[in-house]
């Protein structure tokens, strides 16, 4: 069975871990999955293109038409999936949805410092070097 959507999530991010664990829970059906970028086996190809800073940078998720989500848009999709539609059934109105808009790019913004993290430019770099020292 196909995913309804797919979570790019980061796994070494706690608070994104802690997303993870309650939608998993919540996920009876089964309509999501989740795949960690952060792990050392992510391909960009295998998910729209979204590449690791991309995906670091923001949140995003995959329909399984293959459209692409981002933002609160991604959460929006997972809660209805998952039942929960209602929690953020609001971010789709005309004043409130503009609000979570911008109050969801801070957090992107401030996410990586806010958990005590590198900046993204040094993740970046870090997983650029690892890769150089995979064999081949």
């Amino acid at each position: 069975m196909t995913s309804e959507l797919t979570l790019l999530y980061d796994g070494g991010c706690p608070l994104c871990l802690r997303e993870v664990t309650f939608l998993k829970r919540r996920d009876q059906r089964q309509r999501l999955a989740f795949v960690d970028i952060n792990a050392t086996d992510y391909r960009s190809a295998e998910h729209q293109g979204i590449t690791y800073r991309e995906a670091m940078g923001r949140i995003h998720a995959v329909q399984a038409d293959g459209t692409v989500l981002r933002d609160v848009a991604v959460f929006r999709e997972a809660y209805r999936l998952i039942g929960l539609g209602w929690i953020y059934a609001p971010t789709r109105w005309p004043l409130l949805g503009p609000l979570a808009d911008a109050a969801y790019g801070l957090w992107a913004r401030w996410r990586l410092a806010l958990t005590g993290r590198p900046n993204l430019d040094e993740l970046c770099a870090c997983r650029l070097e690892a890769a150089a020292d995979q064999p081949r």
